[in-house]
Parts: structure tokens; C-alpha cells; sequence
């Protein structure tokens, strides 16, 4: 009886392989067939899944995105069973600090893809946005919450104060990969932004 191949798990072998070796590569360098020697399997397989090396990039991003997603609600699990707007916030904005190899990869892909997407097409034409403008609405909507508890002043932009804290994470996590500052320097100005938020209200 032939043995049954599950896909799905097949196709996240292959993007683990992408994010393993696009990490040490970068993006840019990597082609299909580095990603097949990287899982093991034949060029021709990498190819029945994915077709196009464009459509390889999109799920892998979707897979940085899925495991950025665990990392973050892992992150507010531990703070405890009610952690309240702020510490919500800090969880998801310290999640993405590249501080262990994990999130300096996730960093790094994710600014690499933006890149790319600015000169392939392909990526260009796919909804990049969606994922950054969640981020803004759920922090946005955080910093809400905050204001009907009285925890935030009732006049504070919540919209314009989550694209601030979510663009300074963004910067922080780059001057961590470059070198410029380390990590729980990065994390000392976020938690002086959200002291500043936080205390006004």
C-alpha cells in the first residue's frame, strides 16, 4: 500500500527550509533550488507546490506571520489570566524585538520582504499592507480600551500613538540587528513611550 503523503506538512517543510536558509542568505540570494537542498527533497517537488518562487515567498510569509502570531499570544499568556491594554501592548511590541535567534530571523525576513516587495512585482501586487494595518487596529483599539478604564487620557489619538509605537518597534528591532543599540536598551524606550501613555491618564 503506498504511503500516504500528508501536504500540508509537506509545504511547511519547505518554508521552514526557505526561513532557515533565507535567514543565513537573505532573501534576495535564495532560490528555489536552495530551498530544496536545504529540505532534503527534489527541485521538481519544491516546484508542484509552489510553482513560482514568488508564490514560495508569499507562504513563507504567511508562516513568519502565523508564528509571529503564537509568539506574541505566548507572550501575553504568561503575563497572566487578565493582562490589561499596556501589558498587552508591551507583549506584542517586546515580541518582536529581534532578541533570540527566532525573532532576529522573523525581523530580518520581514524587513527583507519589504524590500522586495518594492521592486518584484509579483510580491508588489499581493496585500502586503493587511498584516501591518492589523497590528495598528489592535493596538489602536488597545489604547481604546485603555481610555474607557481611565488608564489613558481621553483626548490621546489612539490611531497616530499605534502607528508611533509600532514604527519604533520596527526601528528598534533594526538598530538590534545592525548592532546600534542592544536589546534591553530598545526595550527601556518602548517602556518609556508606554510610561508616557500609560501615566496620563
Amino acid at each position: 500500500m503506498p504511503k500516504r503523503v500528508d501536504h500540508a506538512q509537506r509545504r511547511t517543510e519547505i518554508t521552514e527550509a526557505l526561513v532557515r536558509v533565507a535567514g543565513r542568505r537573505g532573501l534576495h540570494a535564495v532560490g528555489m533550488r536552495d530551498v530544496a537542498a536545504e529540505a532534503g527533497v527534489s527541485l521538481r517537488l519544491v516546484q508542484y507546490y509552489f510553482e513560482t518562487k514568488e508564490k514560495l515567498l508569499l507562504f513563507g510569509l504567511d508562516h513568519l506571520t502565523q508564528r509571529f502570531g503564537e509568539r506574541v499570544a505566548a507572550r501575553i499568556a504568561a503575563v497572566g489570566d487578565a493582562p490589561g491594554p499596556r501589558a498587552t501592548i508591551e507583549a506584542l511590541l517586546l515580541s518582536a524585538l529581534p532578541t533570540d535567534d527566532e525573532s532576529r530571523t522573523f525581523h530580518f525576513l520581514y524587513t527583507s520582504y519589504a524590500v522586495l516587495a518594492m521592486t518584484d512585482e509579483a510580491l508588489a501586487a499581493q496585500p502586503f499592507i493587511a498584516n501591518p494595518d492589523a497590528a495598528e487596529e489592535a493596538v489602536a483599539g488597545l489604547l481604546r480600551q485603555g481610555q474607557e478604564a481611565d488608564l489613558v487620557a481621553p483626548g490621546l489619538d489612539a490611531r497616530g500613538e499605534a502607528i508611533g509605537l509600532l514604527a519604533m518597534s520596527a526601528g528598534l528591532g533594526t538598530s538590534i540587528l545592525v548592532g546600534q543599540r542592544d536589546a534591553e536598551s530598545a526595550t527601556g524606550v518602548l517602556r518609556l513611550h508606554l510610561d508616557r501613555i500609560f501615566g496620563a491618564g
